[in-house]
């Protein structure tokens, strides 16, 4: 008689401690490269493709894509027009067809390229994503945040309460368990009258955000947890005080952003001592950086996805940062950033100019809601 099939969610469950004591006596490799010359085991990489790159994210062990799928879709409407029941992409009508086989589609295009990361982090995002996994959620990491309900309002900093849109979003999307959970926290914080940073949320809220991810996390439903915020101080803060469940951070990352250089004691020295994975948004500085709309065939598209390989090539020279995570529409999109792994890494200097002009471009052409990333030219 065969042994019972042991779930997804059992062995999410049953291997939580395991994996963790695993996590410092195991070696595992920092980065499996294009082709594998190295003849590393690549058995455990979910969907893996000898054409991508994969990065160990932090102490959770994974080897993630070194481009990976971000959550959202705000130029889809160029593939599926009429999509947009406002006028933001958040009104995106999730039960249409078309929209249904666009999100389908992109996901499947990033399976056969090797991606198996997708970032979801607001309702629309988690139904939609959980709808285009269905059958084959065990081909990708998924992170997760509902995050109109979570830490961006102060009464929900607590573990009573983010316990709850944890479960209220596992039912809403039929899902038994998510691969990361991954709080959106406040945005930014403030340089005081005297001159001190005042963090985006309080001690208290901070660790009720640290009560909610443990408790996530202890439930045996997410397999590792993390936070987003845009605020460099109180992430460094945060996984220096709570590395037990700061398994990830994820901030913007453009193709302007430059480590600051002999940083042992700021952002990027935590993110090493704790063993962070590190995730960055908006590569493409929220599209400004291109000419086009992104729909396939327009008159910019040969020029936008060259700067977008670009773009890509420059955020990867970073071996800190596990992936950035661009939100895309098609499919010519997945290929395109999946042709920037492969392509040479160090851009020349024709490249690296090219580069700066666009850049230019896109600072100036920043719309108001995303000045913050002026603020993301040094980390």
């Amino acid at each position: 008689m065969s042994a019972p099939r042991l779930t997804r969610r059992q062995f999410v469950h049953d291997t939580a401690v395991g994996a963790a004591a695993l996590a410092g006596s195991v070696a595992l490799p920092q980065i499996v490269r294009v082709g594998n010359a190295e003849q590393l085991d690549t058995q455990s990489i979910l969907s893996y493709n000898p054409d991508m790159e994969y990065r160990r994210c932090g102490k959770t062990g994974w080897m993630v894509s070194a481009v990976c799928l971000g959550g959202h879709w705000k130029r889809v409407n160029a593939m599926v027009p009429g999509i947009f029941k406002g006028d933001s992409w958040l009104s995106a009508n999730l039960d249409d067809a078309g929209f249904q086989q666009n999100r389908y589609d992109v996901v499947t295009r990033c399976i056969e390229r090797g991606i198996n990361y997708i970032d979801a982090c607001t309702g629309a995002e988690i139904q939609a994503y959980s709808k285009a996994l269905e059958g084959r959620r065990d081909s990708m990491y998924l992170g997760w945040s509902w995050y109109e309900r979570e830490a961006r309002s102060p009464s929900q900093c607590n573990g009573d309460a983010l316990m709850k849109v944890f479960e209220d979003s596992l039912r809403v999307c039929n899902q038994e368990y998510v691969d990361l959970y991954r709080i959106v926290c406040a945005v930014d914080g403030r340089r005081g009258k005297d001159g001190k940073w005042i963090f985006p949320h309080t001690e208290a809220e901070s660790a009720g955000i640290a009560e909610g991810l443990r408790r996530v996390k202890q439930s045996g439903k997410a397999r590792a947890t993390g936070i987003s915020s845009h605020d460099l101080p109180w992430l460094k803060y945060m996984m220096e005080t709570f590395p037990d469940v700061i398994d990830v951070v994820i901030t913007p990352y453009t193709a302007r952003t430059k480590m600051l250089p002999q940083d042992e004691t700021g952002f990027h020295a935590a993110v090493r001592k704790c063993d962070c994975g590190f995730f960055g948004i908006k590569p493409f500085a929220g599209n400004s950086l291109f000419k086009g709309d992104s729909a396939p065939g327009n008159p910019h598209e040969a020029e936008d996805n060259r700067l977008a390989r670009l773009a890509i090539r420059y955020i990867l020279c970073n071996p800190a940062i596990t992936a950035p995570i661009p939100g895309m529409i098609n499919i010519q999109q997945v290929d395109n950033v999946a042709l920037a792994v492969a392509e040479r890494r160090e851009l020349d200097g024709t490249e690296r100019a090219e580069l700066d002009r666009a850049m230019n471009r896109a600072w100036a052409c920043l719309p108001q809601h995303y000045q913050f990333l002026r603020n993301w030219e040094y980390i």
